[in-house]
């Protein structure tokens, strides 16, 4: 009998078979995928192919359905109803009964993979839908079967002939030219394995993650010579198959190259423009040698899922571990930013635009530190304003790089030593004249830490930290320093050491007022740590500023810190007006009178905390530790002491008659303290 009526026949069967069961009330696996409109695309494959509706009406099975969605997000060939079979199994599990593999009816039984992510399942890369699945039947010879609805078509290795079976991932290393990879070529990595002999670490049994670097990645000369064998490793999860929608981004997994004396981890990340994402891949080499750098090197995933016996296999753009870029030629590696291509290519494009000789600046360094936005980060209207003033523009750049190699090892380090000196907040010069970076480290839950750079009033994350180059670190950042984009209030409400200042604000409603655009304020707001000076020397005093009763006195108090003027003063302006001779400010409370003075460092005390500028108020000398952080509508100065007066607070007696507290600066002993640790930042 000829296929297609043979075909015809057997779906005549199973109809009539349907139809009885649905008489009895129940519908059979094929009568339910036929009767879901949202699965009419599987049902298509279904009515083509002999083999399945043969396996539907004889024997148990698993059934893997794609919704209609899925296929509309397919890219469809020749022959696709062929790989219906890899979409089923020849015995019935429900979710709970999947394995880490179970095996398909495609020639060959090539696997398909479970993955179990808290509540989400994953066959290969697609997840599957909990709540259309598990539909359990029997047809007509007593057979379970089992339907799961999954949001992805599932796609096995493809030849070029348009045949379909199962290789390992070293036969679909040494036969990739008979696969269809598209326009992917890797015959320049299988040469590598070949010479160093690593054919057995692609042979491996069990489940794995290959990451096999495409021809076009190795370029220039001589990156193919720097292939080594522990370069090789690097490329290899053992024990782990990782398909890009089921694997939590940004966990690190140890390759084959980690051991005692080499420390080599991968992690999936996503890079996002504002409209698309596309998937990367970032090896870090935590501990390297003299032939492997430190730090990490980021590769898109050019095609990513591709199933094989012995585990999954991504092709990726370029080699990982081997760093042999300068800052510059990173930057470089974007230049098709009209592709959009790659997760610096707008900021690429807007060096070029507007950046001057940037690109020769960072060129002539030894050794940098660019902390370079992120597309998204370019997406804000404000961003697109900077491109009109090319000389604020370039002080903008120049705020992003600082002139020695930081990884964020050691910005977690400084930061704790910092801390343990009182000083807060780990801090570098930048490019930009008189501007520093200020680190913060956020500890998350399970020992994870967040690191925050703030320059400029603009506090970003480091979302990308670590990217090696011959001459320095790159570390991606989602915001544009020196952009700001908060208020005042804002500002204070997210900054992690201002948090007492905005807690009395908030007390006292004098924050409200914060949030106005249309006014320039001028706000010398101290920080946590000037707080913590005045509760260790005046304890009572400091005790009743966060007492609801007290909320008039601190109102008063933060108004003498609070300049409202047709203009904002920058640290600079006010040195101008009151080097020598005090200036005046009008403060909402009464008029601040400053002298102000700038230290830079001297040769004997290298400490980056001795340099800066102070103020005098009242006979002391405070230093503003982060001068200048821009808001939208004005600026903060950072300080390290509080301006109160005697008799900003008053405490009422046993009697009820009001007993005058004398503030920290006028008690004597108060005043050796704040004099001796003047002296101890002055030298």
């Amino acid at each position: 009998m000829e296929g297609p009526r043979l075909t015809a026949l057997m779906l005549l069967l199973l109809t009539l078979a349907a139809d009885r069961a649905s008489a009895k009330g129940e519908k059979s696996l094929e009568y339910k995928i036929r009767d879901d409109p949202d699965l009419s695309q599987f049902y298509s494959w279904l009515e083509h192919n002999e083999v399945a509706n043969s396996t539907l009406q004889l024997r148990q099975v698993t059934v893997f359905a794609p919704t209609n969605l899925a296929f509309q997000n397919y890219k469809a060939r020749d022959g696709d109803e062929n790989i219906i079979l890899y979409h089923m199994t020849n015995l019935a599990h429900s979710l709970d009964q999947l394995g880490h593999k179970v095996l398909s009816e495609l020639d060959g039984n090539p696997p398909l993979w479970i993955t179990r992510r808290r509540d989400t399942i994953f066959v290969n890369n697609a997840r599957v839908l909990t709540e259309r699945s598990n539909y359990e039947a029997v047809n007509r010879h007593g057979k379970k079967q089992v339907l799961h609805v999954v949001d992805s078509v599932l796609e096995p290795v493809w030849s070029t002939s348009g045949q379909l079976y199962n290789p390992d991932a070293f036969q679909f290393l040494n036969q990739s030219e008979n696969l269809d990879l598209g326009l992917h070529r890797v015959r320049s990595f299988r040469q590598r394995v070949f010479q160093n002999q690593k054919q057995n670490d692609f042979k491996l049994e069990g489940k794995h993650t290959f990451f096999i670097p495409v021809d076009e990645g190795f370029k220039p000369l001589p990156r193919p010579e720097k292939i080594d064998q522990k370069v090789i490793d690097g490329h290899i999860i053992p024990n782990h198959v990782l398909f890009t929608s089921a694997t939590p981004l940004d966990e690190e997994y140890e390759t084959l190259a980690f051991t005692d004396m080499l420390r080599v981890v991968i992690s999936f990340t996503m890079e996002s423009d504002g409209k698309a994402h596309k998937p990367y891949v970032k090896s870090n080499t935590v501990i390297g040698d003299a032939n492997h750098a430190t730090g990490a090197v980021l590769a898109e995933i050019v095609k990513a899922n591709i199933p094989v016996k012995n585990g999954v296999v991504h092709l990726i753009q370029r080699p990982l571990m081997v760093v042999d870029n300068t800052v510059k030629q990173f930057l470089e590696s974007f230049k098709g930013f009209e592709k959009e291509d790659g997760p610096l290519y707008k900021f690429y494009q807007v060096i070029l635009d507007a950046g001057g000789d940037f690109i020769n600046q960072i060129t002539e360094m030894k050794d940098l530190t660019l902390f370079a936005p992120s597309n998204a980060a370019w997406s804000e209207t404000t961003a697109n304003n900077l491109l009109t003033d090319r000389k604020k523009f370039r002080e903008i750049l120049n705020l992003h790089i600082v002139a020695e190699k930081l990884s964020i090892e050691s910005i977690v380090e400084q930061n704790v030593k910092q801390k343990d000196c009182f000083v807060q907040l780990f801090q570098v010069p930048t490019m930009a004249d008189r501007k520093n970076l200020y680190f913060n480290v956020v500890h998350g839950p399970a020992g994870n830490k967040t690191v925050t750079v703030e320059g400029g009033g603009v506090n970003a994350t480091i979302v990308q930290p670590n990217i090696a180059a011959t001459n320095g670190m790159v570390h991606i950042i989602n915001k544009i320093l020196g952009v700001p984009y908060t208020t005042v209030k804002e500002k204070l409400r997210t900054d992690p050491m201002l948090n007492k200042t905005y807690h009395l604000g908030e007390m006292s409603d004098f924050n409200k007022m914060l949030d106005e655009k249309h006014t320039k304020f001028t706000y010398f707001v101290p920080r946590d740590l000037a707080w913590k000076k005045m509760e260790v020397r005046d304890p009572s005093a400091h005790r009743k500023l966060f007492m609801k009763e007290f909320t008039y006195q601190v109102k008063q108090i933060l108004e003498r810190h609070l300049v409202i003027s047709d203009r904002v003063y920058t640290m600079g302006a006010l040195k101008k007006l009151a080097s020598n001779t005090s200036s005046v400010l009008p403060t909402m409370r009464d008029h601040l009178r400053l002298r102000v003075r700038e230290t830079e460092k001297s040769k004997q005390n290298q400490s980056r905390y001795t340099s800066g500028y102070y103020v005098e108020w009242q006979g002391e000398w405070i230093h503003i530790f982060r001068p200048d952080v821009e808001c939208t509508n004005g600026i903060i100065h950072v300080m390290d002491y509080v301006f109160m007066k005697e008799g900003d607070i008053v405490v009422g007696g046993p009697d009820g008659a009001g007993q005058r507290v004398a503030s920290f600066a006028v008690v004597a002993s108060s005043h050796l303290v704040v004099l001796a640790t003047v002296r101890w930042l002055l030298h």
